[in-house]
């Protein structure tokens, strides 16, 4: 006899705006900033042309039909060849679920879809000072020491 699974990983579409609105509130919990991830929201239009577009991944993770954690990221084609990359660029898990299993689902169900568009590596950046991230991204991939520059738009 099989086990129910304490949680699903799905791609969310652009039938999903109510469930990307539900990870929004988890990631801004998460982070500390829900005034950024819930402050604001875009209409569900955009919303709809967000999930429904090719560039654009956003994963839930689902106990009960409830969110709890995901991630958000891009496939960036390249142009020195016919590939792509995908730049994993917010992952959070609510509180209550953290360190079961969710992020590497998460992660794991990204390497998959990445492979299925044909991406050639997974890159995430995060702070130094974030040891539980630091240290979760360290198991997964190698680590790369870098500068990242903000540069203001006129």
């Amino acid at each position: 006899m099989s086990q129910k699974a304490p949680f699903i990983v799905r791609a969310l579409t652009a039938d999903d705006t109510d469930l990307f609105r539900h990870l929004l509130g988890v990631m801004g919990r998460a982070f500390g900033e829900i005034d950024t991830y819930t402050g604001a929201q875009p209409g569900a239009a955009y919303l709809r042309r967000l999930l429904g577009g090719d560039h654009f991944i956003a994963l839930a993770a689902l106990e009960d039909g409830d969110v709890i954690g995901g991630l958000a990221a891009y496939e960036l084609p390249k142009f020195e060849q016919a590939r792509s990359e995908i730049y994993l660029y917010d992952l959070a898990v609510a509180a209550h679920r953290r360190r079961q299993g969710v992020a590497t689902a998460l992660v794991s169900a990204l390497r998959m879809i990445g492979a299925a568009r044909g991406a050639y590596v997974i890159f995430v950046q995060a702070d130094p000072a974030d040891t539980p991230a630091v240290t979760f991204y360290t198991k997964l991939g190698v680590r790369e020491d870098v500068l990242h520059f903000d540069i203001a738009v006129d």
